[in-house]
């Protein structure tokens, strides 16, 4: 749990930092990747076909939109890049709602331990926006 926190802090001062004077709900784009242990690839593919509906439900309701993750094999590693929009006005309380959420505990306990952290900054590591357009 602390390593989510951790993360959502992160978070949330990058956006504060990068975002300074930006309108409320106004969408917020954000990339990040993590690594996958092989023997994990089927049990990571099989729980994203069916998603918990309690867990997409608390994405929906901490103004999380078009959230995707995608996999590719690089030699005989695998990389997950997650990509969402948020909308809300308070990215931290939103993240914050998320990490509390019983639901949401459960899933991550079920997907972290498929995932290899590529950083120091928890299991998904933020990416640098270089190029956008609408």
């Amino acid at each position: 749990m602390k390593k989510y926190i951790a993360f959502l802090i992160f978070i949330s001062l990058l956006i504060a930092g990068c975002n300074e004077g930006q309108r409320l709900n106004e969408v917020q784009r954000f990339g990040s990747i993590t690594g996958l242990k092989p023997e994990k690839l089927d049990y990571y593919k099989e729980l994203h076909a069916d998603v918990w509906p309690a867990v997409l439900d608390k994405i929906a309701e901490c103004n999380i939109r078009n959230y995707s993750i995608y996999l590719q094999q690089i030699g005989d590693a695998y990389y997950l890049f997650s990509y969402f929009e948020y909308t809300g006005s308070d990215f931290e309380a939103d993240m914050q709602r998320m990490a509390d959420d019983p639901d949401t505990q459960r899933w991550w306990k079920e997907t972290d331990p498929c995932q290899l952290p590529l950083g120091d900054e928890g299991i998904w590591t933020t990416m640098e926006e270089v190029f956008h357009t609408d």
